[in-house]
């Protein structure tokens, strides 16, 4: 029997509560054993369902890396902007890490985490989550294979899901590139990250257009109000704050906008809160669509899309290859296989449980091998690996902003 491992964390937000999940399920293998959280609530709660010391709960993060080395790992939780700092002194005191994608919400702290990391020689993982899934990973196996032969040309779509935009790029977190990364960062270096991934291949050139109509003070229906809850079309609006989080789940996305999930509770954060905002009427500037055509390797051209305007929350990749094509539906778990002058095959594949399609805990029994020193595959998320993503990401932004082709080596050497 392999020793259990002990792991901190800091953040015990929805994504420190995942992580959370799989070690509730495997107590022999891993335990947590300390945590910072600002919100007391929150803390207490998770301090509760992990058997956490009342001495091994901190207010913050300075807190709990002020102390000696509490534990193997550390999982970084925090939202985008407050990776860096955390995450520099946890590879100075010699912790094994965990660190939420992205990496940091910035170049700057993106390379300052990279360069530490280099100098302390630290262990991290990025939580790409998507690679620890039975769907990719089988994917992947199939394009090795040769299945279609050589990959020329790939389409590649993001759909968020409407209500899904709503919550955190119209209302929520990641509404603002003031207070958050740019969604092309925030939600699609998984995307990048699978590409480089699946290829085997560098991206080269990248461009990208973008653009934020709908949820816009201007596309506002007449009659609509400032809140949901006293609105007059609320009963027709698809992206209703009412049909969200007024409803029986209590899971995420209701369990982020309070810690008191009763009804008064809930009724309360519409009232006062950001997610009770009508969607035409916050402060958000990111685009609702977004288009990126990248050049892999040599030969590979990509063309890549996120849109909020989609009913489910899915990636639909679809590849064409020399010898056939192939395509992959994400949330269906399908993959149909399409070899020139042969009958279509279709692959079904499993998507256990644990968030993600099972990557979430795909991930996190990665990182309990890691830590118990194990000899893992080759294709773990590193960090100097998962760095290919944020480049791409960032020159995207950057391309967009600028409306030019961006070439990917010299944005290497000028950012360097």
């Amino acid at each position: 029997m392999s020793r259990k491992v002990t792991i901190a964390v800091i953040g015990a937000g929805n994504r420190g509560q995942a992580y959370g999940r799989f070690v509730t399920q495997y107590p022999g293998a891993v335990e947590i054993v300390a945590v910072a959280e600002p919100h007391p609530v929150r803390r207490r709660k998770y301090a509760q369902e992990q058997h956490i010391p009342e001495e091994n709960q901190f207010g913050s993060w300075e807190e709990l890396l002020a102390k000696p080395r509490l534990a193997d790992g550390i999982i970084i939780a925090t939202l985008d902007d407050l990776h860096v700092e955390p995450a520099l002194q946890a590879m100075e005191r010699g912790y094994t890490i965990l660190l939420e994608k992205p990496i940091a919400h910035t170049w700057a702290g993106t390379r300052l985490i990279a360069e530490k990391a280099r100098e302390t020689k630290a262990r991290v993982l990025v939580a790409h989550v998507l690679r620890y899934t039975n769907f990719y990973r089988q994917l992947k196996r199939l394009l090795d294979s040769g299945v279609i032969g050589e990959p020329r040309l790939v389409d590649h779509l993001e759909n968020i899901g409407y209500w899904h935009f709503a919550h955190s790029y119209v209302r929520g977190n990641w509404r603002n590139t003031e207070v958050a990364a740019p969604i092309i960062l925030a939600k699609t270096c998984h995307d990048f990250d699978l590409l480089y991934w699946l290829f085997g291949a560098q991206c080269q050139t990248i461009f990208s257009n973008a653009s934020l109509v709908h949820f816009t003070e201007a596309a506002k229906p007449a009659g609509a109000g400032e809140r949901c809850i006293d609105c007059r079309i609320e009963p027709q609006c698809p992206y209703s704050a009412r049909k969200l989080y007024i409803s029986e789940n209590q899971g995420w996305p209701v369990s982020v906008i309070t810690e008191d999930l009763s009804f008064a509770g809930r009724y309360q954060a519409l009232l006062e809160g950001p997610y009770g905002r009508c969607v035409y009427s916050c402060d958000n500037n990111v685009p609702d669509v977004q288009t990126v055509s990248l050049r892999l390797g040599s030969s590979l051209e990509v063309n890549m899309a996120l849109t909020a305007f989609a009913n489910k929350i899915t990636r639909i990749t679809r590849i064409f290859g020399t010898h056939g094509e192939l395509t992959a539906d994400f949330e269906a778990g399908t993959i149909e296989i399409h070899r020139f002058g042969e009958s279509r095959q279709v692959i079904r594949v499993l998507q256990p449980a644990g968030g993600h399609g099972g990557g979430d805990f795909g991930l996190m029994r990665d990182f309990v091998r890691l830590l118990r020193g194990e000899e893992l595959q080759d294709d773990l998320t590193y960090l100097e690996d998962s760095l290919e993503s944020h480049i791409v990401a960032f020159a995207a932004e950057e391309s967009r902003q600028k409306q030019q082709v961006v070439d990917i080596q010299k944005w290497r050497a000028t950012h360097s």
